[in-house]
């Protein structure tokens, strides 16, 4: 858990391992949670912009920085709300018969 002021920018580690035997190209979506908060979770740098390649038994930090929205508390939807979730989904990228890694 992070706590930060609203408008402070932040920069959090996710961390993910590739346990295969191979090297894994791979990208991420994200989900923030409530959805009535999306609009205010700005993110400023992600590991989800770019592809990460990661080798056998290779562990990697990733940034996300960020900051919310003061404005989340001039919502009448949002103004009580008192935690956000971010989580993220990793999955491998299939690669076209060009693409080696």
């Amino acid at each position: 858990m992070v706590t930060i002021p609203l408008g402070e920018e932040k920069t959090v580690f996710y961390v993910a391992k590739n346990l295969t035997n191979k090297p894994i190209v791979g990208t991420a979506i994200f989900n923030v949670t409530p959805a009535k908060v999306g609009q205010y979770f700005m993110k400023i740098d992600c590991f989800c912009f770019v592809e990460q390649k990661l080798q056998p038994g290779e562990e990697m930090k990733m940034p996300v920085s960020f900051y919310i929205d003061p404005k989340i508390y001039e919502d009448n939807n949002t103004k009580n709300l008192k935690e956000i979730t971010l989580s993220y989904t990793f999955f491998k990228v299939n690669l076209s018969s060009e693409g080696k890694l």
